[in-house]
């Protein structure tokens, strides 16, 4: 199995990627839904964070210093700053915000690398529904230093556009900062991996399909 195809199937065996039916907070009704929420182990870590590495290794995002927003992106940094080093032997900083500044002690908004103008970061966040959490870490950065973000990296990208708009939350996202976001996977790999037996779900194909045209971007 491609390591895309592997990550869909750890999706599934750890509870992360359901099928059925299932009401949205849009409500949209979706054949499918993704809770990261069921990371919970060690080893599931360790396993999330050599996805995130392999899924930068093969994009070729070269950066200093990996950003995990408060508070689910930061373990998925740490685990993913472990994986680029143990199996790509790339030594990346990495830090994550403060919900509050901080006014004593060494101070500051961030804690980890303290960033610098020009230092290249990629933002580690676990799935993209509205853009939200990029919209709210853009300012903070902005005011630690004169950053250049070469990409941001979740786990799935659902391709499906906004409430509001024909485009995607990731088309948005580039439409309005010029940010570009690579995901681990799609979900048009995810219908693919039902449709090559890769994980069950045949029965639910149809849905997946039609769920897809209606609400899908390309």
């Amino acid at each position: 199995m491609t390591y895309k195809e592997q990550f869909i199937k750890f999706m599934v065996e750890n509870g992360v990627l359901k099928f059925g039916e299932f009401t949205l907070k849009s409500g949209r009704k979706a054949p499918y839904f993704i809770n990261t929420g069921n990371y919970k182990s060690g080893a599931q870590l360790s396993k999330l964070g050599a996805y995130y590495a392999r899924c930068i290794a093969e994009n070729k995002i070269e950066a200093e210093t990996l950003v995990g927003p408060a508070y689910k992106g930061i373990p998925l940094a740490v685990t993913t700053a472990v994986s680029l080093f143990t199996e790509f032997g790339k030594d990346l900083n990495y830090c994550f915000d403060r919900k509050e500044v901080k006014d004593h002690g060494e101070g500051g908004l961030f804690v980890g690398k303290q960033l610098t103008d020009g230092e290249r970061v990629i933002i580690i966040e676990d799935v993209m529904t509205s853009g939200k959490a990029l919209r709210e870490m853009l300012p903070k950065l902005e005011q630690a230093a004169k950053v250049k973000i070469v990409g941001m990296v979740i786990s799935v990208d659902r391709m499906e556009r906004g409430l509001e708009s024909n485009l995607s939350a990731v088309q948005e996202v580039y439409k309005e900062f010029g940010v570009e976001v690579y995901s681990i996977v799609t979900m048009n790999d995810i219908i693919q991996a039902i449709e090559d037996g890769v994980i069950e779900g045949k029965e639910y194909l149809t849905a997946m399909k039609e769920y897809r045209k209606q609400y899908g971007v390309g």
